[in-house]
């Protein structure tokens, strides 16, 4: 008996409808999502939930082609200083607020001026935008920039409410407004995020669900357990190891992407006081700790080999890769001569990472090699929310965290690299990096942006404010009875056209 038949005999005899029974979709995250605001924002999974809660003007097919969402249209003048936007009519706020110029004109002077926000280095190149019509808008840059779009295809791109984010500043994350087919209901932290369908949605023919509840659960077991037994119909990152089991149940769908990101460790060497170590201080240190990992290992021991060994911020198999700096070798020996040439014949590496198995895992091995070159790693395990601010604000040594990726080259390595950028937790700070990556950013066509992404990586894989481990699989694992799921390489979960069986 299917679930909306169900409801309407249990309405016929007077009893009340729990939300399962209302074609509520749950859906497991990995971890709880940070603040639910797109400018303050940060976690991969956080993207996850406003891909439900959030428009943005642009998004992106499975194959990572732009299409309209809430820009209709847009156009580069010739000198590709100009960006023209045509918007969508007849769109709403969850407020009730209409979408329009005004709004989008609001939207990025916030993202570029409010002091918490995350994404001023992605409009860098912004110098003004100008509404030319109620739903027509210019943004006119200082000078050109290939990534542009790609930020409106993410955060950069997601619309709030004016009225609620004006009323509410800095905490408007406890109650975000959007405009996407769902709006915001309640959350409990650690436990669930609750939202119900708009009803006025503009594209609501193609949403199939009464209400969408995340629920975090970092323990991977637990997470295919809670799916096998029903309490949940989707999880997100189905352990590698958990694949073969999965794929054997025949109450259950797996759906696979190669992802955009990668996995790696985040080094403090220039984020406060606690940037004043050997490994903060030294490159030669950070180098002798990367070359300390068997990163062939690492996938095989953790991931039974499902992923891609890594030791830049796109994959080998990414065009934009430097096969100049292939992935090194593990070399215990030339750790060990690096470590005495910087000084030290041992040291000790505070290493914190997010308390979920897999992520314990993988620091263990990791933990393991380094001994071997006389580097002692001591683990500290912290809640995902946790560890995020402590990175923000300087409160670590070395942080196993990774990167869901973007479709365009500058979102994995501008705001992680980039003086005073905003994710630039390692506090890293090079003046030829920036004029590189900033100049990438404007360089005329593909090939002129590869050879200055090729001189920074080569600059970044000496100073390694970032050890890159490797690059993902994204892994969904579903009840069979949900239909229409697609998966992308963004590894966000997009519920158009998705519904449970009849």
């Amino acid at each position: 008996m299917n679930r909306k038949l169900l409801a309407g005999l249990m309405l016929g005899v007077g009893l009340s409808v729990t939300p399962a029974l209302a074609a509520d979709l749950r859906i497991a995250l990995n971890s709880d999502a940070d603040v639910l605001d797109p400018d303050q924002s940060r976690t991969f999974v956080g993207r996850i939930v406003y891909t439900s809660l959030c428009d943005k003007l642009i998004d992106i097919t499975p194959d990572l082609k732009m299409i309209p969402q809430l820009a209709t249209a847009w156009s580069w003048s010739d000198d590709g200083k100009t960006l023209t936007m045509e918007l969508r009519q007849g769109v709403t706020f969850h407020d009730g607020e209409p979408f329009n110029a005004e709004a989008v004109a609001y939207n990025i002077e916030r993202s570029m001026t409010l002091p918490e926000s995350k994404r001023k280095s992605e409009f860098a190149s912004v110098e003004k935008t100008e509404v030319t019509g109620e739903y027509e808008i210019k943004f006119h840059l200082k000078n050109p920039d290939a990534t542009l779009l790609a930020q409106l295809a993410d955060r950069g791109g997601m619309m709030i409410s004016p009225k609620a984010a004006k009323a509410e500043g800095v905490d408007f994350g406890a109650n975000p407004i959007c405009s996407g087919p769902f709006k915001f209901k309640e959350r409990v932290a650690q436990d669930r995020i609750s939202l119900v369908k708009f009803d006025e949605y503009w594209n609501a023919d193609k949403i199939h669900f009464d209400s969408v509840t995340f629920l975090p659960i970092p323990d991977t077991t637990v997470r295919l357990a809670n799916l096998r037994s029903g309490d949940i119909d989707m999880l997100e990152r189905l352990a590698a190891t958990d694949l073969s089991a999965a794929k054997a149940d025949s109450k259950l769908k797996v759906e696979a992407a190669t992802s955009l990101g990668y996995q790696g460790l985040t080094l403090n060497v220039g984020n406060g006081e606690r940037a004043k170590t050997p490994l903060g201080e030294s490159k030669l240190v950070r180098q002798a700790l990367s070359l300390s990992i068997d990163r062939d290992a690492l996938n095989q021991v953790v991931f039974e080999g499902a992923f891609q060994p890594g030791n830049q911020q796109v994959s080998p198999a990414s065009p934009w890769y430097n096969k100049d700096i292939p992935v090194p070798a593990r070399d215990v020996e030339k750790a060990k001569a690096l470590l005495k040439e910087a000084g030290y014949d041992r040291v000790e590496i505070e290493y914190s990472v997010p308390n979920n198995p897999v992520q314990m895992q993988i620091a263990q091995v990791v933990q393991a090699m380094a001994a071997e070159a006389n580097i002692d790693i001591k683990i500290v395990s912290k809640e995902f929310a946790k560890l995020i601010n402590d990175d923000t604000s300087g409160d670590f040594e070395a942080s196993q965290i990774g990167w869901s990726g973007r479709i365009d080259p500058d979102g994995n390595i501008h705001a992680f690299s980039v003086c005073g950028a905003g994710m630039n937790d390692s506090g890293y700070c090079n003046p030829e990096i920036d004029e590189l990556l900033n100049a990438a950013r404007s360089a005329p066509d593909d090939a002129s942006r590869k050879a200055l992404y090729d001189k920074a990586t080569k600059i970044l894989d000496k100073d390694l404010p970032i050890i890159y481990f490797y690059h993902v699989k994204w892994i969904w694992a579903l009840s069979n009875k949900i239909e229409g799921f697609k998966p992308y390489p963004d590894g966000m979960i997009r519920l158009e056209d998705v519904k449970f069986a009849d």
